[in-house]
C-alpha cells in the first residue's frame, strides 16, 4: 500500500490493511511479488496528483509482467476523478473513494472474480458499525502509537478546499464506538492514541444527543494504560473554551496542537472563507499558552492565494514571528476542480508564489531550528516507537510536544517512556542519549 497525504489517509490505509489481513492477505515488501497493489491518494493540491500518476506509470511494468496483478487507487483523488482514472491509466483494476475503505476486500474479490475494472465512489455509503480490528506489529504498523478516527468528512467549504467534495459532509462516529476502539488499541499495546477528523472540534454536532469533543477527550483520557493522547485536525473558529481548558485538566493530553492558520492576513482569511480573523487566531494561541505554557504549535499555511498582496504576505510572516511555530507545513496555492477560488480573479504568478514560499520556509526553518536548539542540554521524556529508519542501531520516538528524538538503544526500549538528554538539534529532529 502506497499512501499519499494526511494522517486521515494513513489511518485509512491501516484500516484497509486490517480488513485485508482478516481475509488472509499478507504484506509484501516487493511490488514485483505482490498480488495486490493499492495507492491511497490525496488531491488537496496539484503536486500530490502528479506524484500519483508518476507512480502509476512505474507500476505499469508489474502489470504487464503479471496480468493477474490487481492495482487499485483509492482516496480523495480517486473520489474526484472516478472513471477518468481508468481512462488515464488503463492498467488500473480498481478505483474507490474514502467512504469505500472498509469495502476494499469485497471490491478486490469482485475484480478477481469477474476480471473487469471496478469503480466505487459512492459518497452515500454509510459508515460501518463494525470497526477494523487493532493492528499489531506484524502488520508493519507501530504498536506504540495508534490512530482512531472519530469523524469523517467536512462541512466548512473553505474557498480553496476540495475535501468536502471528496469526503462528504461531517459524520461523527458514536462516542461508545470510538471509546471501544481506543480501549482495544490500548489493550493491543498502544500507549499513544491520536484522535482523527477533518475538524474534530465539531465532533458530535451532527448527531442528536452526542457528547462534544471536549467530553470525548476526557473519556478517552481515562482509558487505563493510555499514556498519551493527541488529536488532529482543529479548526481555529471552532476552538471552544471547554476544549482549550482540557489542556490544563487532562494529564495525558499532550501539550501539542496542530492549528492550521493558512494566512496571517484577515483580508485573505475572509476571502478564503475561514471564519476567523488574524486577531482571533492569535487570541486562541495566547489563551492556550496561558493554560499550558509548554504547548507546541504546528500549522498549515498557503502562499499566493488569489489576490494576496505583498502586505498580505508580510502579515503572514509577521504572524509566524509572533507565534513561533514549532513546525509549519507551507504550500503554494493551486486551483482545485470545483472550488470557489478557482474562479477568483487576481491570480498570483508562479514566480511570485515561489519567491514567497522560499522566504516563508527559510524563516520557519530557522525558527524551528532555534526552538529545537533550546532543548540541547535538557532531558526530555520520549515514547520509544521503534528503530530509526536511517540508523538501525538507534531507536526513535517522540516527546510529548511531538518532536522526533533519535538515540542509541536496542529493541527492548520499544514501548517505553525513556528519559533522554538532548545533545544535538537539527531542523527536523533531535539526537540524544539515555539519561543516567
Amino acid at each position: 500500500i502506497h499512501t499519499f497525504g494526511c494522517q486521515m489517509n494513513e489511518a485509512d490505509s491501516e484500516r484497509m490493511l486490517a480488513r485485508l489481513a482478516a481475509r488472509g492477505w499478507g504484506v509484501s515488501r516487493d511490488p514485483a511479488e505482490a498480488d495486490l497493489i493499492l495507492v491511497n491518494t490525496c488531491t488537496i493540491r496539484a503536486k500530490p496528483e502528479q506524484k500519483v500518476f508518476s507512480l502509476l506509470g512505474r507500476l505499469a511494468r508489474y502489470k504487464h509482467a503479471r496480468p493477474e496483478l490487481v492495482i487499485g487507487v483509492g482516496g480523495c483523488m480517486a473520489q474526484q476523478c472516478g472513471q477518468d482514472m481508468l481512462d488515464r491509466a488503463d492498467h488500473l483494476d480498481l478505483v474507490f473513494g474514502p467512504s469505500q475503505v472498509d469495502r476494499v476486500p469485497d471490491l478486490v474479490e469482485e475484480v478477481m472474480r469477474h476480471r473487469r475494472p471496478v469503480v466505487s465512489v459512492d459518497l452515500d455509503q454509510p459508515p460501518p458499525r463494525d470497526e477494523a480490528p487493532p493492528l499489531g506489529p506484524r502488520d508493519g504498523v507501530s504498536p506504540v502509537r495508534a490512530m482512531v478516527t472519530v469523524m469523517r468528512g467536512c462541512s466548512n467549504f473553505c474557498a480553496y478546499c476540495v475535501v468536502p467534495f471528496v469526503r462528504g459532509p461531517e459524520v461523527s462516529r458514536p462516542a461508545d464506538e470510538v471509546l471501544s476502539e481506543v480501549e482495544a488499541r490500548v489493550a493491543a499495546g498502544a500507549r499513544e492514541i491520536i484522535l482523527l477528523g477533518q475538524n474534530v472540534n465539531t465532533y458530535g454536532r451532527d448527531r442528536a444527543g452526542e457528547i462534544e469533543f471536549a467530553d470525548l477527550l476526557t473519556k478517552a483520557g481515562r482509558v487505563p494504560g493510555l499514556w498519551r493522547l493527541r488529536f488532529v485536525t482543529s479548526h481555529p473558529k471552532d476552538m471552544s473554551p471547554e476544549l482549550m481548558d482540557r489542556f490544563g485538566r487532562l494529564d495525558n493530553l499532550c501539550p501539542s496542537l496542530h492549528l492550521p492558520v493558512q494566512s496571517g492576513s484577515t483580508r485573505v482569511l475572509e476571502a478564503m472563507g475561514r471564519g476567523y480573523t488574524r486577531e482571533g487566531y492569535l487570541s486562541v494561541i495566547e489563551r492556550l499558552r496561558h493554560i499550558r505554557p509548554d504547548i507546541a504549535f504546528s500549522a498549515d499555511a498557503i502562499v499566493g492565494f488569489p489576490g494576496e498582496t505583498e502586505q498580505d504576505f508580510a502579515d503572514t510572516l509577521d504572524l509566524i514571528e509572533r507565534v513561533r511555530f514549532d513546525s509549519l507545513y507551507s504550500f503554494k496555492y493551486s486551483d482545485r476542480p470545483g472550488v470557489r477560488s478557482a474562479g477568483f480573479a487576481n491570480k498570483v504568478s508562479e514566480e511570485t508564489m515561489g519567491r514567497r514560499l522560499t522566504i516563508l520556509q527559510a524563516r520557519q526553518r530557522q525558527i524551528t531550528l532555534n526552538r529545537n536548539q533550546a532543548l540541547v542540554g535538557r532531558t526530555v521524556e520520549v515514547l520509544v516507537e521503534g528503530p530509526s529508519k536511517r540508523q538501525p542501531t538507534e531507536m526513535t520516538g517522540r516527546t510529548s510536544t511531538n518532536k522526533v528524538v533519535n538515540f542509541e538503544a536496542d529493541l527492548e526500549w520499544i514501548g517505553r517512556l525513556a528519559t533522554v538528554r538532548i545533545e544535538e538539534a537539527y531542523a527536523n529532529s533531535l539526537r540524544g542519549a539515555p539519561a543516567t
